[in-house]
């Protein structure tokens, strides 16, 4: 048993009401659980390592949720040619291990939807412990047409050799689809490849270098099918969608969640609601773009058209009442380990701290179906986060490094508590080879 006593103040991740927090508090461990949570007992037992009691002091301390990522690409670290082309090479999976590594123990995420990339591979080395990372949801692929959002060539490529953005692999159809036929098809095969929700792209995209964002990707034929058969194998469709037209079209064919949606107003919010849908706004991701220069300038003037508008749709979203959702899109290099700046902008562009903390949270924890984490309550997985510094009312206190711990399944990840047990090179090494005999050096 671990008692982490006397917080300072804790967000319980149930909701975005000042009832979600707590001061003077004591959370009690056991194993991977959370057993209690309770005011502050100042006539706690001390520790005792004969009993396995240990309590952990945390007077001063801010305590929270692990945040949950509702839009992560952890085989993808840049956009030039050349990050693509590594991203999709036989050596992919030591970046990725990299990219979660780093999510996890500087990003604060314990749990993470990827919403293209990731095979059900990738996701099984996290759940046996061979890597340390964020455990995944995955989508698999990112379905497009051909000339969509997922299909990054150039004008000089065709027939055999097409989009160099994560291109078939064992595990990993092609994003790549046409056709209502096709597209149920592809579900089908990814589903049976190990996935937990359908992506696709209802609309065009900023970073892709052959689209316009207005222009249409899937037909209503073709985005019907794709929902349909997905709803039909128990999966959510996330859609990729910046305009009007591809978030319109996107919630009529059954999309539950509307990722960037940057072109969302009252019409919309209005549709979306009533077919009880969830956004994911990625906000930071936009920023970044523009900050970050040196792009074709096709992507950076497409770049501009979102970021003139990308703020106001939030603040529709937000108004119309719609469950908003932490997702950063971290396809930029130094993205990756950063993912609570998506809080940071969240509430830049008009959330309260706490309806950013719900949605990266218990909110999110429900709508991934990812429900045994996200809220600090009995029964619960014991994914937290300490920190010194207030990051419940002022999240941008994680970039002048007040993250003291990163707790996954009781277990720590960053040796920032002491009496905490912490994971290790030793452990990822017994998962990996198993326990050798006494006879084997």
């Amino acid at each position: 048993m671990i008692v982490l006593a006397n917080i300072q103040k804790l967000y319980d991740g149930s909701g975005a009401e000042p009832s979600a927090v707590s001061r003077g508090v004591d959370v009690h461990l056991e194993g991977s659980l959370i057993k209690e949570v309770r005011p502050h007992d100042p006539n706690l037992p001390a520790s005792n390592p004969d009993r396995d009691f240990r309590v952990i002091d945390l007077s001063g301390k801010t305590v929270t949720p692990g945040l949950i990522d509702c839009h992560g690409h952890v085989t993808l670290f840049g956009l030039q040619e050349d990050d693509i082309v590594k991203a999709g090479g036989p050596d992919s999976v030591i970046y990725a291990e990299k990219i979660l590594t780093r999510t996890l123990i500087d990003g604060g995420v314990t749990t993470m939807r990827d919403v293209g990339g990731a095979t059900h591979a990738l996701k099984r080395m996290v759940d046996d412990g061979l890597i340390r990372g964020p455990r995944l949801k995955i989508s698999i692929c990112m379905l497009s047409t051909t000339g969509g959002h997922a299909d990054f060539r150039g004008p000089d490529r065709c027939h055999a050799e097409l989009s160099k953005l994560w291109p078939p692999a064992p595990g990993r159809p092609s994003s790549i689809v046409d056709g209502a036929v096709e597209c149920r098809k592809r579900v089908r095969e990814i589903k049976a490849c190990g996935a937990d929700l359908i992506k696709v792209c209802s609309s065009p995209g900023v970073a892709s270098p052959g689209d316009e964002l207005e222009h249409r990707e899937f037909t209503q034929e073709e985005l019907t099918a794709i929902c349909d058969e997905a709803a039909a194998r128990g999966m959510k469709v996330a859609a990729h969608a910046h305009s009007a037209s591809g978030i319109e079209l996107g919630i009529a064919c059954g999309v539950h969640d509307i990722q960037h949606m940057s072109f969302m107003d009252d019409r919309l919010v209005e549709q979306a609601h009533e077919k009880g849908c969830t956004v994911t706004p990625t906000s930071w991701i936009i920023d970044e773009l523009i900050r970050m220069g040196g792009l074709d300038p096709f992507v950076m003037e497409k770049a501009k058209q979102v970021a003139e508008v990308h703020a106001r749709a939030v603040e529709y979203a937000r108004k119309g009442g719609l469950p908003i959702l932490m997702g950063t899109d971290p396809v930029l290099t130094g993205m990756h380990g950063r993912n609570w700046m998506e809080l940071v902008h969240l509430v830049r562009d008009g959330l309260s701290p706490l309806q950013a903390w719900y949605g990266s949270t218990g909110l999110a924890a429900a709508e991934i179906g990812q429900d045994d984490t996200g809220v600090i309550a009995p029964g619960r997985r014991a994914d937290l986060l300490v920190c010194d510094g207030d990051v419940i009312d002022d999240p941008g206190a994680f970039a002048r490094g007040c993250m003291l711990e990163v707790i996954q399944d009781g277990i720590g990840q960053r040796r920032g508590l002491d009496g905490l047990p912490q994971a290790s090179f030793e452990d990822t090494t017994r998962a990996l080879l198993g326990e050798l005999p006494p006879s084997v050096h």
